[in-house]
């Protein structure tokens, strides 16, 4: 595609706002980790950090992440950042129709064929429905409808319930509103983390005409209800074949050769059914051909993949250069795909 080039305009409201919330101690504090890990001093790359968010779009958390610290000039301008992720979400996503990524139900109705699975909305006066819905799957998932970083995500049993008009009720006051049936992952993912449904996170975007896979991330939980890192989760990149480029790591300064639980080897993961998996986010990205760039959520199932949500806010999962030693990113498909 040719360039179109990224708007001044949003790109100076970003830099204003950050400027006027942005928090010195925290920047320190993070300076102090990039000391810790790579041995550089801390007021130099305080000084880096400051010029790299105002002059390249670095968020200070992705400089600390991506190592940037070890990196040469041209090695960070392979790498994608929340900061631009954040310009390209804004333009690629008509404001009319983002609501059906921001609020779970209404992405249920719009993807119910690619769930793969049952769901249910708790409303008023619906106790009887809630009830056989829960006992007819044992084990149910419970959704706030609007929420970020799998909060308001919680996990029921049918065998622990005594009075079912309280249960409902509580779905009702706690705003967990939307009940799904447990996905069940396929037996190659569930050997890294059978407690947690491990997701794998694919950002995309649709140019009107073919829908181009950017990046590849295979998340993985600690057994929570959750595989996000506010659960304790961890994440590495995956190749256009499936196959892990290396260890897992988070934004916390977690690294984890081998899965804490299992003592599953991250490096040696293989995404199953992956021919499967791409032609599913060719056909997911189709459907709401007004929001173009989206990091979708889909789990390999045994019968294949199956959507657990779609974010309009692609968010940016990216290589860690000291775990995986590779000193490049995924910003140059970026450009070759949207154009900027």
């Amino acid at each position: 595609m040719p360039s179109t080039g990224l708007s001044l305009g949003p790109k100076l409201r970003y830099l204003v706002e950050r400027a006027r919330r942005i928090d010195v101690s925290s920047v320190i504090e993070r300076a102090k980790e990039v000391h810790e890990q790579h041995g550089k001093p801390v007021p130099l790359v305080v000084a880096d950090m400051l010029w790299s968010a105002g002059r390249r779009d670095v968020a200070f958390q992705d400089y600390v992440d991506y190592d940037f610290a070890i990196l040469s000039k041209a090695e960070r301008a392979t790498f994608m950042t929340h900061p631009v992720s954040m310009q390209l979400a804004a333009r690629y996503a008509h404001p009319d129709y983002r609501v059906l990524f921001e609020n779970k139900i209404e992405f249920n109705k719009r993807f119910d064929r690619f769930l793969r699975r049952e769901w249910l909305v708790v409303e008023t006066g619906n106790a009887d429905a809630v009830r056989a819905f829960v006992e007819k799957h044992g084990t149910i998932v419970a959704k706030v409808p609007v929420s970020h970083m799998g909060l308001g995500v919680h996990r029921y049993h049918a065998s622990e319930v005594d009075d079912w008009a309280a249960f409902h009720r509580g779905l009702l006051e706690r705003d967990e509103v939307l009940l799904e049936e447990v996905i069940v992952q396929h037996p190659d993912i569930a050997a890294v983390c059978p407690g947690t449904v491990n997701t794998t996170r694919i950002t995309a975007f649709h140019d009107g005409s073919e829908v181009h896979i950017l990046a590849i991330a295979q998340k993985f939980g600690r057994g929570a209800v959750s595989d996000q890192m506010s659960f304790g989760g961890f994440y590495t990149m995956l190749d256009d074949a499936g196959r892990a480029l290396g260890s897992g790591y988070d934004s916390h300064g977690h690294v984890h050769e081998k899965h804490p639980d299992t003592g599953f080897p991250i490096a040696s993961f293989q995404l199953p059914l992956m021919d499967e998996v791409r032609a599913f986010i060719d056909a997911v990205a189709r459907v709401v051909p007004q929001v173009q760039y989206v990091g979708w959520d889909v789990v390999v199932t045994p019968d294949g993949p199956v959507l657990v949500e779609g974010n309009w806010g692609a968010g940016v999962y990216e290589n860690k250069p000291s775990v995986t030693g590779i000193r490049t990113g995924h910003k140059p498909r970026y450009r070759t795909a949207i154009g900027f």
